[in-house]
């Protein structure tokens, strides 16, 4: 057990794991400490919230687990070298609060649900696609580390939101690419495909999209409305989307971290309201145009992200994704 100044102790509840006070304080010294949670978060409305011009609190909260990721699961199965730094300087409370909280497994997810789109996103560049659309973008740094010559990259979300991310931008000194475009879309006002070929996106080009933490938030309706939007696109385009399972599903202890989950998120006024069998997502893709479809659950994801790890890091049975090209 170490003490940051007059912090409390970072400790993981039931792990023999600590952070170095080395380590943190690295990162404070080159700005990366993390910032206090945003005043007032759990009070306001998501629709109050986005109209006053704050952020999204579940992009916030997926980006302070994507920072904590590459601080405490040493190796990181996602590597994201500007994770922290996007989120500014602040205090180091953040970062010990999300640590001492029992989310081992959400922390998992979020780091292999970003490794895998961006694996599938690397495949896809290779066979020549050149458009990369991420849908509900929030704090991804994936543009300003974009390893692909020539790819375009169009972050979509609420406006409010992608205003804080260029805040967050500046204040780390990170300078956005030429190859980013941000695309601002208001879902309750504006068409996404509207919105896509305004700011310069190509219906008639390959492209690969990505909803990471998105489809829980969203209708059913709202989701198929988008999956047609891709399928609109050239062929050799594709989609990956994480999305959750009903509670019936689920193990004992899934759904009780499923539970803690929602009603935190409830709380802030961003509720859990889509739930998917994955019986029913090949048909629904192929309805939508799509004709190549690899769904990934806990065990495959663990398989491939997670196995010989000495440190027990591990997806729970909730964790699921689907990938789908046309």
């Amino acid at each position: 057990m170490i003490y940051f100044g007059n912090q409390a102790p970072f400790q993981q509840h039931g792990e023999a794991m600590v952070l170095s006070r080395r380590r943190l304080l690295g990162a404070a010294v080159c700005g990366l400490a993390l910032p206090a949670v945003l005043p007032g978060l759990a009070r306001a409305e998501a629709p109050a919230r986005l109209a006053a011009g704050a952020a999204s609190a579940t992009a916030l909260g997926a980006a302070v687990q994507r920072a904590l990721h590459q601080i405490i699961d040493l190796p990181p199965v996602f590597a994201d070298p500007l994770a922290v730094a996007m989120l500014g300087a602040g205090s180091a409370r953040t970062l010990q609060a999300a640590a001492d909280r029992p989310s081992r497994g959400l922390r998992a997810y979020i780091a292999m649900r970003s490794r895998h789109a961006e694996d599938q996103l690397a495949a896809a560049v290779q066979r020549g696609l050149r458009q990369y659309v991420l849908l509900g973008a929030g704090l991804d740094s994936f543009a300003c580390r974009n390893p692909h010559p020539g790819l375009r990259v169009f972050e979509v979300d609420h406006p409010a939101t992608q205003q804080w991310k260029r805040q967050r931008l500046a204040e780390a000194g990170i300078t956005a690419p030429d190859r980013l475009t941000f695309v601002p879309v208001d879902f309750e006002k504006q068409r996404l495909d509207r919105q896509l070929e305004l700011h310069g996106f190509r219906f008639d080009e390959p492209a690969f999209f990505s909803m990471l933490g998105v489809v829980i938030y969203i209708s059913e309706e709202a989701l198929d409305q988008t999956l047609r939007v891709v399928a609109g696109c050239a062929p050799g385009s594709g989609v990956t989307f994480s999305y959750t399972l009903p509670a019936h599903r689920l193990d004992a202890a899934a759904r009780a971290a499923r539970e803690r989950s929602m009603a935190a998120v409830a709380r802030l006024g961003e509720p859990w309201i889509t739930f998917l069998e994955p019986e029913t997502l090949p048909p629904r893709l192929r309805a939508a145009g799509f004709n190549r479809i690899e769904l990934l659950d806990g065990a495959e994801g663990n398989r491939r992200y997670f196995d010989g790890r000495a440190d027990g890091l591990r997806l729970s049975s909730s964790a699921q994704m689907a990938t789908a090209w046309i």
